[in-house]
């Protein structure tokens, strides 16, 4: 199983201080992370894309081309980039420099994106919410597949033989599908035969089983071998040296972004009680000792059989130093545990 880290860089005040960190060192900070990832051999660092005040990076491809500098084998992924209200020759042509400045490490995880800023500001209507994703998909494989490229829809401007360049070092450069619990995009993952990128942010992860199954089955009737595609699983999470420090430190920053959410989208407000029922052996937070989150992952492979883990470790504003021993952590106690519980590197 491939293990890593990713966050939407966000850009909230402190919950302790109230401080707001400048974006240029959270920026920095960043970097540093993906670079301290690399060094204790995790797999995978993946960054979101937002176009909010609380959410530093709006271009990914630019940020983990920063950290493709001083990294060695982290793959490098967006998580995600919002598909429906971006440009794909772009968003290819944005990942194949960043595949070759990395030498073969960049992917492109595709969503439909769970915030809305970016398709007004991009000119874009909510209403074509859907075929906004599909038809964008469909030039962005197309892309990939091809250096020239004829295509004709909706919401662009038609190729018509027209090359596109540069070409990445992977061939193809891999683009994942990042769902967040609908049957309809699974099922499209499926069909296309991409990996599957699932978040679960709430609840029991055993809910969400079903729609691994759906993916392979939708996979299989459409002609491809469910054996060969690829399914993530990414949920929050956190980990400290024991489990009562990971749950004092992550809870606060926690619960200020979820209750603003909530707020925005009408949600009630985070508690401790609810928190701490997340982070039990059967809820959807990866948030304790090392020991509980291997024994979280492990019970979550039970449930998926996946092929790579990403845990968001900050999902509000936490301090840099506990990122950084958080990240430690991941790659020095957990994933070398979870690789030698399923036989794999």
């Amino acid at each position: 199983m491939e293990l890593g880290v990713y966050t939407f860089g966000e850009l909230t005040p402190d919950p302790a201080t109230g401080r707001l960190m400048s974006p240029a060192q959270r920026l920095r900070d960043l970097v540093e992370e993906i670079e301290l990832a690399d060094q204790v051999g995790l797999d995978v660092f993946g960054l979101g894309e937002h176009h909010r005040a609380d959410y530093v990076v709006s271009a990914p491809a630019v940020v983990l081309a920063a950290a493709a500098e001083r990294t060695r084998t982290i793959r490098l992924t967006s998580a995600v980039s919002v598909l429906s209200s971006d440009d794909p020759v772009r968003v290819f042509q944005s990942f194949a420099t960043l595949d070759l400045l990395s030498g073969g490490r960049a992917e492109i995880m595709a969503g439909r994106g769970s915030f809305i800023e970016s398709f007004p500001l991009f000119g874009y209507d909510l209403d074509d919410y859907d075929t906004l994703f599909a038809e964008k998909l469909d030039l962005l494989l197309k892309l990939r597949e091809s250096e020239r490229v004829t295509w004709a829809g909706r919401h662009r401007a038609a190729l018509s033989d027209q090359p596109v360049y540069p070409r990445p070092v992977q061939q193809p450069i891999p683009v994942w599908i990042a769902v967040g619990g609908t049957p309809q995009s699974v099922v499209r993952a499926g069909v296309l035969g991409l990996p599957l990128a699932l978040g679960i942010i709430g609840g029991q992860p055993e809910r969400f089983a079903p729609l691994a199954s759906l993916y392979r089955e939708a996979a299989a009737r459409a002609g491809h071998d469910p054996a060969a595609l690829k399914i993530g699983i990414n949920t929050h999470g956190y980990i400290a040296d024991t489990s009562q420090q990971a749950a004092d430190e992550f809870f606060p920053a926690y619960a200020q972004v979820m209750s603003q959410l909530g707020r925005e989208r009408g949600w009630p407000p985070t508690t401790r009680p609810q928190f701490e029922a997340l982070r039990s052996p059967r809820g959807a937070l990866a948030v304790g000792s090392p020991q509980e989150v291997i024994d979280k992952i492990l019970f979550q492979h039970e449930l998926f059989g996946h092929h790579r883990y990403l845990a968001q470790f900050s999902v509000g504003t936490m301090p840099h130093a506990q990122i950084m021993r958080s990240i430690e952590l991941m790659g020095t106690r957990v994933a070398p545990a979870v690789r030698a519980a399923l036989g794999t590197r």
